[in-house]
């Protein structure tokens, strides 16, 4: 699999019907093993083992109603209260970050409304705090601890 920007984690891989499958340890089951999905696994992963978020505080492919359409968030983080905090859009390595990725996360945002989201590619990281009250964000350097 494609080294990303992030540590190396053991990620479970295996092999189906010529497919390769990873685990997602938050929906507990095997999963094939896109590009996009290869950085959501590892993401997941440094969050969990670097940065202290809780596995149980996550949902992955969150389903939401945006307007009148579904769509699915790659990663949202709640606190213990079930309140959304954060929205982590992957994208696959060879897709360039674009103001269209984030007009994506601002629209599940109009949604959830969260304080943090970030954007990645696996290769860079963009994490914007939202200031609700003005309807701006901010980028932060680093993306916070739990």
């Amino acid at each position: 699999m494609q080294k990303l920007n992030l540590p190396s984690y053991p990620i479970k891989l295996k092999r189906e019907n010529d497919k390769t499958l990873v685990l997602d340890p938050i929906r507990k089951r095997y999963i094939v093993n896109t590009p996009e999905e290869w950085v959501r696994q590892n993401f997941i992963q440094f969050l969990i083992q670097e940065k202290g978020y809780p596995a149980s505080l996550m949902a992955v492919e969150k389903g939401i109603v945006v307007g009148k359409t579904k769509k699915r968030c790659d990663i949202v983080l709640y606190d213990n209260k079930g309140i959304a905090k954060m929205i982590v859009e992957c994208k696959a390595p060879s897709i360039n970050i674009s103001q269209d990725a984030f007009d994506q996360i601002a629209r599940y945002n109009m949604t959830l409304n969260t304080d943090l989201l970030i954007v990645t590619n696996g290769m860079h990281h963009y994490t914007c705090k939202m200031d609700h009250e003005n309807q701006r964000y901010q980028f932060l350097k680093e993306i916070p601890n739990y």
